[in-house]
């Protein structure tokens, strides 16, 4: 196997949890810096843009620049672009969202638009749910920033982009696309953007149904850490394995190949 040199790292469950750094993450990221190896953090959340994440890291002890922080938005704003270049579309999102879609030099409207975008917002509104349901009933194309069904809030869990395109896919009968993970397209977009090859990059993420298997089917070494999701006890249960088990980030030896870790 290659040396790994570049890393594809998941942010919640893998560097922080809430508003807390994982320890050892911050000598994690400090040990890349120093081997000069290439990384990337990598987050299904549209609602924030990298450098209100950045910023958000930043004041809980982790430095990590703005253009080191790649979301399912920009993932959603360049497939986009790719596919129907400087195009319209209709988006329920925050700016996180909205932004990325317009640095690709979309316009947003809610008259005839080629794509109806969904992504995760504070506070769903009903009106605009209908909107978005007649405009992909009257044609337009149906995308979903990420599959997660809910998220964890400090007052408990709240429907996420994966069950309000449920919702939408129900009355409408259209399926939506959704770019973040576990869709390969993700990180396939991630490695574009940071300019690495499958071959020689670890993909390293807190769940078996989405980090893990995103790297499996893009070639890539796995690794898994149990500071989030996924235990230790459900991993067999699954038809591919990660190459390498930790604890932690703070386990993890920047450039090993070997299944160790376990």
């Amino acid at each position: 196997m290659k040396i790994i040199k570049n890393y594809l790292i998941d942010m919640d469950g893998v560097l922080i949890s809430g508003n807390t750094i994982i320890p050892g993450a911050d000598k994690f990221i400090e040990r890349l810096r120093k081997l000069g190896a290439k990384f990337l953090v990598l987050t299904n959340n549209p609602i924030y843009s990298p450098k209100d994440l950045a910023h958000n890291l930043q004041r809980i002890g982790l430095d990590i620049p703005s253009e080191l922080i790649f979301t399912s938005a920009i993932a959603t704003a360049k497939f986009m672009q790719s596919q129907r270049p400087n195009g319209t579309a209709y988006v329920i999102g925050e700016s996180g969202l909205t932004s990325a879609i317009h640095n690709t030099g979309y316009i947003i409207t809610e008259h005839d638009p080629d794509y109806v975008v969904l992504g995760e917002t504070y506070s769903y509104n009903i009106e605009n749910l209908t909107k978005a349901i007649r405009l992909i009933m009257d044609g337009a194309r149906f995308i979903a920033t990420n599959p997660d069904p809910s998220g964890p809030t400090e007052a408990g869990i709240i429907p996420a982009c994966g069950a309000v395109a449920a919702l939408i896919e129900k009355v409408s009968g259209v399926a939506p696309f959704f770019v973040g993970k576990p869709n390969p397209l993700m990180v396939r977009s991630a490695m574009n953007y940071l300019g690495v090859h499958s071959e020689e990059t670890m993909i390293i993420g807190d769940r078996m149904d989405t980090d893990i298997i995103s790297g499996v089917q893009n070639g890539m070494q796995t690794a898994l850490v149990l500071s989030g999701v996924t235990r230790r006890e459900d991993i067999s249960r699954f038809p591919y394995q990660p190459a390498f088990v930790y604890e932690s980030v703070a386990d993890i030896q920047i450039g090993e190949t070997g299944k160790k870790g376990r």
